[in-house]
């Protein structure tokens, strides 16, 4: 089952370093998993964030404001409801 995550962001540094860290995690996991960087300031809002940049897996935001660690997404990805290959 392919994982969908979604970056929330306007292409900042902030937004750029979740991505690398998120695709880190991901692969690191052996997720298989398809990117969507979503840049567009009324679909970010459509969400409900009041952050960027988030992280959103599979439709559920799992991080919103900050940019945690490559260890610290792969807990997050690796929780229920996430399968690894």
């Amino acid at each position: 089952m392919t994982t969908k995550l979604q970056i929330l962001g306007t292409g900042c540094p902030k937004c750029r370093l979740l991505t690398e860290h998120a695709e880190r995690a991901a692969r690191e996991l052996g997720l298989d998993y398809e990117l969507e960087k979503v840049t567009e300031i009324e679909k970010i809002f459509e969400f409900g964030i009041v952050a960027t940049p988030a992280l959103v897996v599979d439709g559920e935001i799992k991080v919103f404001g900050h940019v945690p660690s490559t260890t610290k997404l792969k807990e997050l990805l690796a929780g229920p409801g996430v399968a690894s290959s």
